[in-house]
C-alpha cells in the first residue's frame, strides 16, 4: 500500500481498469468533501511487476470534542479490487486495519459496491450473490462490524440499458408507461440544464428536503459538486417545465460505464402532470446517448416492507422494472475499540442534533 503521486485525471483513469469502480472513488469526490471537513488521500497496491491491483480513495476527519480530537477514516464505496483473489483481499484488508491504527482513528469505514443477492428477499426473483456472503464472513471473522451508520444506500435498483429504448419502455409496468406519455400530452417537456440553473436547482432541492422530511447541506457545498462533476463531463441535470416554470429536476452523475440518479427535486406545483416520471424516462435515454450500460436509481429499502421510509419512493421506482440489487453495505474496523463503542452510543444524539440544524438551515435558505 503506496499513496499515489500521479494527476486526478491518472487517477480516474486508474479507477476504468476495474469494471465495478464507482464514482464516489474518483477525485472529483474526494475534493469535493473538503468543504466539509474531510482531506482525501489516494492509495494504489501493485504487484511485483508494478501492475495497479487494489486502489482505494479514502477520506479523513479530525472530530473535535472540547479538548479531545479524534479521528475517523472513510473509503465511500471502496476499495476497488478484484475481491474473488483472497491473496489480494487478505493484503488489502492487512494494510488497511494497519493504517486505521497507525493514523490512530477510532475506525476505518468501507462500504463497496459487492453484491449479496438481487431481487427481494423472500420472493420468486431472489438470487444469492456468495462471494458477497463469503466476503461478509471474512470481515466479521477479521473483527469489522456491520455499521450502525450506513452513509450510502445499501440497495438499489438497476436499468440495463444494453437493451434498446422501446424494449426498456415495453418493460415497465403498465402505470409507468401510461404517466410518461400522460406527461409529453399535458405538455411537460424536460431540458438539459446549465450551471446558470444550479441555484435554482438547489432551491427546488431544499424544498423537496423540507416537504420529505430528509436533510441536505448547503448550497455552496452543492453547487461546487455538482459545477466541478459538469465540468469534468461526468454530470448533467435534466428541468422539466410546464409553460416555461420548472417543477422538477435531476442529476445524473455517470463514470465507467454507470449512470447514477443521486439528486432529484421537485416542487408542490403540476404533480398530476406526472413530471417526474417524464424526467426519469428522459435520464434512461439519455444515459444511454452517454454509452452508459446500466441506470442506477440510487436507492432501495433496507427492510422491504412499509415500515421503511424508502418504501414510497421504492414504490416509484419499481414501476420501471429494474432489478433490485442488495449490497453487504457499510462495515467499520474497530481500530480503538473503547473510543469506538462510546462514539456509536454518542454518535445517535450527536446525528439528531445535526439534523435539526441541517432543517433549519435548509428552511433557512428557502426564506431568504
Amino acid at each position: 500500500m503506496r499513496a499515489f503521486s500521479g494527476t486526478p485525471a491518472e487517477w480516474n483513469q486508474l479507477l476504468l481498469q476495474f469494471p465495478d469502480a464507482h464514482i464516489l472513488q474518483t477525485w472529483e469526490w474526494g475534493e469535493s468533501k473538503i468543504r466539509n471537513g474531510w482531506m482525501p488521500e489516494t492509495f494504489i497496491w501493485q504487484n511485483d511487476a508494478q501492475k495497479v491491483e487494489a486502489c482505494a480513495l479514502i477520506l479523513r476527519r479530525e472530530l473535535k470534542f472540547g479538548f479531545l480530537k479524534l479521528r475517523v477514516l472513510y473509503s465511500p464505496k471502496g476499495p476497488t479490487l478484484n475481491w474473488a483473489n483472497d491473496a489480494l483481499r487478505k493484503r488489502v484488508f492487512d494494510d488497511l486495519q494497519g493504517y486505521a491504527k497507525a493514523q490512530k482513528a477510532i475506525f476505518l469505514k468501507i462500504d463497496p459496491d459487492v453484491l449479496l443477492g438481487t431481487g427481494v428477499p423472500g420472493t420468486e426473483g431472489e438470487t444469492t450473490n456468495q462471494p458477497g456472503h463469503d466476503l461478509e464472513q471474512t470481515l466479521k471473522k477479521r473483527g469489522w462490524l456491520f455499521s450502525q451508520d450506513q452513509i450510502q444506500f445499501r440497495n438499489t435498483v438497476l436499468i440495463d440499458l444494453t437493451r434498446g429504448e422501446e424494449e426498456i419502455l415495453a418493460a415497465m409496468k403498465q402505470k409507468t408507461r401510461y404517466n410518461i406519455r400522460l406527461a409529453v400530452r399535458r405538455g411537460v417537456k424536460v431540458r438539459q440544464a446549465t450551471i446558470e440553473d444550479l441555484p435554482m436547482l438547489y432551491r427546488i432541492y431544499a424544498q423537496t428536503a423540507i416537504r420529505d422530511d430528509f436533510v441536505i447541506r448547503g448550497q455552496d457545498y452543492y453547487l461546487a459538486l455538482w459545477q466541478s462533476f459538469m465540468q469534468a463531463g461526468m454530470c448533467q441535470a435534466l428541468i422539466a417545465e410546464v409553460e416555461s416554470e420548472p417543477v422538477a429536476g435531476l442529476f445524473i452523475m455517470h463514470f465507467n460505464r454507470v449512470a447514477r440518479y443521486m439528486y432529484g427535486m421537485s416542487t408542490e406545483k403540476f404533480r398530476e402532470l406526472m413530471p417526474n416520471h417524464l424526467l426519469q424516462w428522459e435520464a434512461i435515454s439519455l444515459s444511454k446517448q452517454l454509452g452508459c450500460d446500466s441506470y442506477d436509481m440510487w436507492g432501495a429499502p433496507d427492510v422491504f416492507d412499509e415500515s421503511d421510509g424508502m418504501w414510497g419512493v421504492y414504490r416509484f421506482k419499481e414501476g420501471f422494472n429494474g432489478v433490485t440489487a442488495r449490497h453487504i453495505g457499510a462495515w467499520d474496523f474497530p481500530a480503538r475499540p473503547c473510543l469506538y463503542k462510546l462514539y456509536t452510543r454518542v454518535l445517535p444524539r450527536l446525528l439528531d442534533v445535526m439534523r435539526q440544524r441541517g432543517k433549519q438551515e435548509t428552511r433557512k435558505t428557502i426564506s431568504e
